[in-house]
């Protein structure tokens, strides 16, 4: 109890998914050492975080970073810059490269980017395809491996699984959580028709709740068929959240800030900026997602970060890509929600920190407990501020947040005890590590 500190973070209030306390945190070795009144300890340097909340780091669970292939758009490093900028200690990065990460070589290549390059911790999904089903028992144990995720419904890069026997295939051969892109591929096919040139309201019509609807029930059938478990990305609908309220025993489930926060009207102010599969829809189904964060129904939230150039966005629709930055604004665009009572700070600690360590078995992550390694979102709930391009740390420089004004901020990012962001200024760089996973260790 009287060992010397490396670092507290004095002062502050402490949020974790269970209660908010005021305390101090006290760091050795990278790890939480003791949570309380620590005032008067011995230590090596203190923060002093009077009149901040102190939460677990953020991981953000779905994230597009674009190497190798599209390094243009975005890459490890600048990605990660963008994550811990904006508040996040840890991300799953997707599948959806070029090459495909759907090997070990591949996936091995990219753990090897990634280590010390990246800012924040990482782990990487292996992308499920009917040619490695049956390497990927082994593949998604690797040291690093978040997960199999599949893509159901096409979109940015060529993986694509859409059809019943190739995921019931994949369900069988594997035994952690599998991540899901749920769209049907026919359906999606069979309204291309609809798209209208030059028009990205009409990708909501292209890409409809139908399509949606009838992917994840399709999933819900696959997983009580196999017994295995599946996490449903993104959902955009209040139809499918209705359905999967009926199914939590199958199914856990991640929602996205802009789903929760954009409606129709952002295609006339944003045009192919706010371009996104699944699309963003009208407010009754933001107000259907919304429903089910207050009902428990949504497990967890993720960025979608998914970068294009302005160039690439700038194309006239349907040739402009789907997807927008994400990872740098997760935090403040759901502070402001905490603050006007949209959701509960622990509420929004569940969902970024607890939730991730509970569904994907993270090691040492997700809680301000003893033991636990010291990653820390430091926030200022009281904060206003505009996000603005030139704060994007992102290759593109864009969010289509531009010119919002939130209530609370992010102000620290502190990774394994190491001040890594500081009140905007990158304090110290590439410290990441691959995540480990219980589920993988034990295997």
């Amino acid at each position: 109890m009287n060992a010397k500190f490396d670092t507290i973070f004095l002062n502050g209030t402490v949020a974790n998914h269970n209660g908010v306390t005021k305390g101090d945190v006290g760091v050795i070795n990278g790890k939480i050492a003791e949570v309380g009144d620590l005032s008067g300890r011995e230590t090596e340097a203190s923060v002093d975080c009077a009149g901040l909340h102190i939460l677990p780091g953020v991981i953000d669970t779905q994230v597009h970073f674009r190497e190798p292939g599209n390094e243009h758009k975005e890459d490890l490093e600048s990605g990660s810059l963008a994550a811990v900028m904006g508040g996040v200690t840890g991300v799953f990065e997707m599948p959806n490269t070029n090459p495909l990460t759907i090997d070990k070589a591949t996936f091995e290549d990219k753990i090897k980017r990634a280590k010390h390059r990246m800012h924040c911790d990482f782990a990487f999904y292996i992308g499920g395809t009917h040619e490695n089903v049956d390497q990927l028992p082994e593949l998604e144990k690797m040291p690093g491996c978040a997960g199999v995720k599949v893509f159901m419904g096409s979109s940015t890069g060529s993986l694509l699984v859409e059809d019943d026997d190739g995921v019931e295939n994949i369900l069988r051969a594997i035994s952690r959580r599998a991540a899901f892109h749920s769209e049907d591929e026919p359906r999606l096919v069979s309204r291309e028709h609809l798209r209208v040139e030059g028009d990205p309201s009409s990708h909501p019509v292209w890409r409809d709740v139908e399509a949606a609807v009838k992917c994840t029930k399709r999933l819900l059938a696959l997983s009580k068929k196999t017994g295995k478990r599946i996490h449903v990305l993104h959902i955009s609908t209040a139809d499918e959240m209705a359905l999967l309220a009926e199914h939590k025993d199958l199914a856990s489930v991640e929602v996205t800030p802009h789903h929760l926060t954009l409606d129709e009207t952002a295609y006339d102010k944003l045009g192919t900026y706010v371009q996104m599969n699944p699309p963003v829809r009208d407010a009754q189904h933001r107000a259907g997602i919304w429903a089910g964060v207050d009902a428990g129904i949504a497990d967890i939230l993720g960025s979608d970060h998914a970068p294009h150039t302005k160039e690439e966005k700038d194309q006239p629709y349907p040739k402009s890509p789907s997807g927008m930055t994400g990872v740098q604004t997760l935090v403040p665009v759901m502070l402001d929600h905490v603050n006007k009572g949209k959701m509960t700070l622990e509420r929004f600690v569940d969902m970024t920190s607890h939730g991730p360590n509970r569904l994907f078995q993270i090691a040492g992550k997700g809680r301000i407990a003893v033991g636990y390694d010291a990653d820390l979102t430091i926030v200022d709930l009281k904060r206003k501020q505009v996000i603005d391009n030139n704060w994007i740390a992102s290759k593109p420089g864009w969010t289509p947040y531009d010119g919002v004004e939130v209530t609370g901020w992010p102000v620290g990012t502190i990774l394994r005890g190491h001040k890594v962001m500081w009140e905007g200024e990158l304090v110290e760089a590439h410290k990441g590590e691959p995540m480990t996973f219980a589920e993988s260790l034990a295997n």
